[in-house]
């Protein structure tokens, strides 16, 4: 991604907090309850109990908090680029123990090993470079131990936008499959928004 694309997304962002300061929106989602969807959705790639889990573009730790309600003595770490939501996320949940979140931009920094890498929004904004949605995803990938899940907006009912952009889901799929011995595609449970899931093992292996 080059520079000035990473800029107007920090641009992007500094707007939106600006005008919808401590609300989801300033994350770019519509309200509170498709990012609750997404995160339902995401969740389900394994039982995440007792495990490592890395968030990118973690945004102010929303995450975090919907795991903390249901899953118990798992490890979390949490990276975003921008530093207002990285303080913010610190504020929320940054005391607690097994957390940490660092301000550094994902698509370069070198990522530690986990169990589970999480990306929810991440892959939503424009870049010049076709390749790089799948050299950022064979790059979180490499970081996990067990699965990978990540969302994408769906090309086929994403509108046109100057900073977002929608993906072809079976394109994708193809891809993933290059890398993962299993890897599972969701959709249907927003209009515009799919996901999809890279295991280290196959379906029947006692690692998943």
């Amino acid at each position: 991604m080059e520079l000035i694309e990473k800029a107007n997304i920090i641009h992007y962002h500094r707007h939106r907090i600006k005008e919808f300061s401590g609300t989801v929106k300033s994350l770019g989602w519509k309200g509170e309850e498709s990012q609750l969807k997404r995160f339902e959705v995401l969740t389900q790639v394994a039982d995440l109990n007792a495990c490592s889990v890395m968030d990118l573009g973690c945004g102010r730790g929303d995450l975090k908090g919907f795991l903390d309600e249901r899953v118990s003595e798992f490890t979390y770490i949490g990276i975003d680029q921008m530093p207002e939501f990285i303080i913010e996320a610190n504020k929320c949940y940054g005391h607690l123990p097994n957390t940490a979140f660092y301000q550094t931009d994902f698509n370069v920094a070198e990522l530690p090993m986990v169990d589970y890498v999480i990306a929810s929004g991440a892959l939503g904004y424009r870049s010049i470079h076709s390749a790089y949605y799948k050299e950022v995803i064979a790059r979180m990938y490499a970081s996990a131990n067990y699965a990978l899940a990540f969302n994408m907006l769906d090309r086929a009912t994403f509108p046109d936008h100057p900073l977002l952009v929608g993906h072809d889901a079976e394109e994708i799929e193809t891809f993933c499959k290059s890398l993962s011995p299993r890897v599972k595609l969701i959709q249907g449970y927003l209009v515009d928004d799919f996901t999809i899931f890279m295991y280290r093992a196959p379906e029947n292996s006692s690692l998943v």
